[in-house]
């Protein structure tokens, strides 16, 4: 079966991130105040596997072993069914 997974990652909190520091500035220079400001990366995959739960553990394997850092980076997996 076909699944889709929607894989965000995000520096945890407490980590420097002068990217989002810069655009949070930016945003406030023209007019547009913010609390906070943090960003993250959206990847999609799709990927068989055998079962919903065999596909979130692909991806998690994914994250641990290639896509994340697992000191600085938190990540969320969303799996949804592509076909049947």
């Amino acid at each position: 079966m076909q699944y889709s997974l929607d894989i965000n990652i995000q520096l945890k909190g407490g980590m420097l991130d002068p990217e989002a520091a810069a655009i949070k500035q930016s945003l406030e220079r023209i007019g547009f105040k913010t609390r906070e400001l943090k960003l993250a990366k959206k990847i999609q995959v799709t990927i068989d596997a055998e079962t919903e739960k065999d596909a979130e553990n692909t991806a998690k394997q994914m994250c641990e072993r290639l896509l994340a850092n697992p000191v600085i980076h938190d990540y969320t997996i969303a799996v949804t069914v592509v076909n049947q």
